[in-house]
């Protein structure tokens, strides 16, 4: 039985507001966690660091979306705004690290800031240290999410005219037109995920047709496409019209190699089901891979398509299966060391 009740933890983790750029009392909490362990965590650039000039790191991220719902428990599930993305993952950590004690740490570990917004904490972090392989832990129901879609993501802007809500025709409605290309975007790009997420025009309190409207949308993609070609085919759709498109973030995408059979070696040992996922979301290894050269495997507990909504949530004892899947890989490295 573990010293540290999961349950506990991450309830405490989760009434820590977080959100990004805003993350110092939890990186607090989390260096003094360590300490009490007996470990000595730093921090740099408000990500809290472990020995991260190690070869191999595990990592996770320390600020969530804005808080929609508290946190509360059904005897199997933790409900909770950042109770998955990516607070499970990091009482994980914490868990394991407990575990291991003052025996030797095989993996580094940081804990990333700015991950829902920037990605400036890996993006510093790759500044200065390139780690060889890395686990990166977001919520993918306990799968190895081994290959990492590229993305885009785009502001589109329509301009139109604007004219008398009675008199549609004499005007060119520019909410009309996103919708349009919205809709054209979602039945002609058939290799890529699409997601319109946002669309804004015209003013409530006006009887008018609007002439300004903008959306966001993202696609998400294989790695075998690259975000400069997805780019170009979004900007043929639209080409000889009056949409001004403003590239937010373009990526390309990985499948991971080395780091990923590690994981599933250590899965095996402790008697898993090895399922394998691709992960469509941006995440910190992006970053690493392409600013380190780190290859980079994703994998945590938590479900993806609730993260962000009102109904997060993630499974207890998930989160204990996480950290003996990191207790383990610290045993496999040692193995794998002594090589």
């Amino acid at each position: 039985m573990r010293r540290t009740d999961p349950l506990n933890l991450l309830e405490k983790l989760a009434k820590i507001e977080s959100p990004s750029k805003k993350e110092d009392k939890l990186a607090t909490f989390v260096t003094n966690y360590l300490r009490n362990l007996g470990y000595n965590p730093f921090t740099e650039y408000s990500n809290v660091l472990l020995s991260p000039e190690k070869e191999f790191i595990v990592t996770t991220h320390l600020d969530t979306f804005k808080v929609l719902s508290t946190f509360s428990y059904d005897g199997e599930y933790a409900y909770g705004t950042g109770v998955c993305d990516a607070k499970a993952s990091i009482a994980a950590i914490l868990l394991a690290l407990e575990e291991i004690g003052l025996r030797e740490l095989n993996f580094g570990i940081a804990f990333f800031c700015d991950e829902e917004g920037d990605g400036s904490g890996s993006e510093n972090f790759c500044r200065t240290y390139k780690p060889k392989m890395a686990i990166v832990m977001e919520p993918t129901n306990m799968t190895i999410a081994n290959v990492q879609y590229g993305g885009l993501e785009l502001r589109v802007r329509s301009k139109g005219v604007s004219a008398h809500g009675a008199e549609p025709k004499m005007g060119d409605n520019a909410v009309e037109s996103c919708i349009m290309a919205a809709y054209n975007l979602l039945s002609s790009v058939k290799d890529a995920v699409v997601s319109v997420q946002y669309m804004k025009g015209g003013d409530p309190d006006d009887y008018v047709i609007p002439d300004e409207c903008e959306m966001r949308v993202e696609l998400f993609f294989r790695p075998s496409i690259k975000a400069e070609s997805m780019l170009a085919k979004v900007k043929e759709i639209f080409f000889q019209t009056r949409f001004e498109i403003i590239v937010e973030e373009a990526y390309d995408g990985f499948i991971s190699g080395r780091a990923s059979d590690f994981l599933e070696k250590v899965m095996k040992r402790l008697g898993c089901q090895i399922r394998f996922s691709d992960m469509l979301s941006w995440t910190d290894a992006v970053n690493l891979y392409q600013q380190a050269n780190c290859d980079s495997v994703i994998f945590g507990p938590g479900e993806l398509h609730l993260c962000h909504t009102k109904r997060e949530r993630v499974r207890i004892k998930d989160v204990e299966l996480a950290a003996d899947v990191l207790i383990t890989l610290n045993n496999l490295l040692t193995a794998e060391l002594c090589l």
